[in-house]
């Protein structure tokens, strides 16, 4: 308490003391919220999602960016497998928390608890939104990848358009899902095929309509394995002009984040997302769905994600893969720029260990033939011919995290994928696709590519054993 009229008389170096702790403290708060609309709530209630984009744009949030620092890793591993799956950001970790431990209600229930949840599922799909420059209500929360290429495939067919146009190099959602389609005979398959560099032929995709008949163009916009970028605009120009009633469906998993993925440009009706590509947790994806695209539900049940997908949404998943989209929102351009760094780190430094050997080595993909701008920034898919890539990384699974795009089931069966690219079967056997990410380092790359390259000769000459890395790479 004091008296009326006293006020504090303390020297400007005080003062400008008290206002700076002030300040740090109400930005800790804001930060330390699990969730900015229960400011909204507790104002004003009745605010619509779009109009409260501005206000939660202002909160400020602290702490620097973490591209380029190491995760822990298991035991002495290297993670080169980024297209497997994202390792989760340690900032949606801390943002998924809560909402296991104290935020757990039914996000339709009408009371706090319910409410609570509420909030972080819209403000997830308003980040996710922002990342793809899409409304609110095209964003459907789903539970993985595959339910959502199966959902827009079989969502499209209507009775009388029943044609399916794909590629040769589709994630196995949707060729498995449009073989079943053909074999039960609900639909008609097209299957394009695409260059030796990976990259389809818009115009060939433009062939194969039959207008009035079909119903679905599904064309990825990046490939998992050899990273080869699409050109889905020109190829949605083209379909559109030939039938606008036909639906344009991507799968752009491996895409968001290290491509500019802008849904108004692209121009596509359905968009494929998944949560555990982009630094969330599995369990959860999207599926973009323009407004005005009727698409036929594939489960059904409630009301939820606005009457287009029933079941009760998993709220931490969804907090989980918002904040990942919202680090993507701010970190995008320097996170691709670091995995282009790393990727052609590593690759140089293969090349520059391999080739005194004389074994024969090529890269796959657009980056065969330099095109950067037609390849995704993080992903290397390189051969060599003669030797067995699932071997050598089986040898490697304690020190190397990896994957060998030739084999499905041995080593004799390349992907449909290096088939499609006409990799001869030397060439496919030894491939392997290395995946870098936010947190790769420099170091890492330089000793993932000693024990890779000592692997690879010891199994063609019989040479030491593959080295191993002098020291732990810093933890942070």
């Amino acid at each position: 308490k004091v008296n009326k009229g006293m006020m504090w008389q303390g020297n400007q170096q005080q003062q400008i003391i008290l206002v700076f702790g002030g300040l740090c403290l109400a930005a800790t708060v804001a930060v330390s919220l699990p969730n900015p609309y229960h400011l909204v709530n507790k104002f004003k209630p009745n605010l619509k999602l779009n109009k409260i984009k501005n206000l939660l744009s202002r909160i400020p949030r602290i702490g620097g960016t973490k591209v380029g620092k190491p995760l822990v890793r298991e035991g002495r591993c290297i993670y080169l497998d980024y297209a497997a799956t994202c390792p989760i950001y340690p900032e949606v970790t801390k943002a998924m928390i809560p909402y296991l431990q104290r935020y757990w209600g039914n996000p339709s229930s009408g009371h706090v608890y319910g409410v609570k949840a509420a909030n972080g599922v819209a403000r997830a799909r308003l980040e996710i939104a922002k990342l793809l420059d899409a409304d609110i209500s095209e964003i459907i929360f789903c539970s993985c990848g595959s339910e959502v290429d199966n959902w827009a495939i079989t969502g499209a067919l209507q009775n009388e358009r029943n044609h399916v146009i794909t590629t040769a190099i589709e994630h196995p959602a949707i060729l498995a899902c449009t073989d079943h389609l053909q074999a039960i005979g609900i639909a008609n398959i097209s299957i394009i095929g695409c260059d030796d560099l990976g990259r389809v032929s818009p115009q060939t995709i433009a062939d194969a309509v039959i207008p009035g008949k079909t119903a679905i163009v599904s064309v990825m916009l990046a490939n998992n394995e050899i990273g080869a970028i699409q050109d889905i605009t020109t190829i949605v120009r083209l379909v559109k002009a030939k039938d606008p009633q036909i639906l344009v469906h991507t799968d752009a998993a491996q895409a968001i984040g290290k491509i500019p993925v802008n849904v108004q440009n692209l121009g596509v009706d359905l968009l494929t997302l998944v949560g555990h590509k982009i630094g969330a947790p599995k369990g959860c994806a999207v599926l973009y769905i323009r407004k005005g695209v009727n698409l036929t539900k594939f489960l059904h049940g409630g009301g939820q994600e606005f009457n287009r997908r029933a079941g009760t949404e998993s709220v931490p998943l969804i907090v989980a893969m918002g904040e990942a989209a919202r680090i993507w929102n701010q970190e995008g351009i320097q996170i691709a720029q670091h995995s282009t760094r790393m990727r052609d780190r590593l690759a140089a430094r293969l090349r520059d260990l391999l080739s005194p050997s004389g074994l024969p080595l090529r890269v796959n993909g657009p980056l065969a033939a330099g095109l950067f701008d037609a390849a995704l920034p993080n992903v290397l898919s390189i051969a060599v011919g003669g030797i067995s890539a699932s071997s050598i990384l089986a040898t490697l699974r304690e020190d190397l995290a990896a994957s060998a795009a030739a084999a499905c089931h041995s080593d004799s069966v390349a992907s449909p994928v290096l088939k499609a690219i006409h990799l001869s079967p030397s060439y496919a056997s030894g491939t392997f696709r290395l995946s870098v990410g936010r947190h790769t380092t420099q170091k890492e790359i330089d000793q993932a590519a000693d024990l890779l390259a000592s692997a690879i000769l010891q199994q063609v000459w019989h040479s030491p054993p593959p080295l191993k890395p002098k020291s732990k790479v810093q933890q942070p």
